[in-house]
């Protein structure tokens, strides 16, 4: 039974280097693409989210989310 072959060299670095480009290329339309061009998924959102009222489908009547920075106005201070 023959060893399996050794990449080396030139065949090495041209396997390295189409892992990372398919890795690369699996990444693009899940991380990079939205980071580029926000717009058509914040449009998105929009759509998906047309008629839900947020306050109705919250669960375990938890508060909407709100920003961390800014002072609660749903309790007196």
């Amino acid at each position: 039974m023959a060893p399996p072959p050794v990449l080396k060299g030139r065949n090495y670095v041209l396997f390295i280097g189409g892992l990372v480009g398919l890795i690369g290329l699996a990444c693009y339309p899940i991380i990079i693409d939205p980071l580029l061009n926000p717009e058509k998924y914040k449009k998105l959102q929009q759509q998906n989210r047309a008629g839900v009222k947020q306050e109705d489908v919250q669960p375990g009547n938890m508060r909407v989310w709100s920003d961390p920075f800014k002072p609660r106005t749903d309790r007196p201070t």
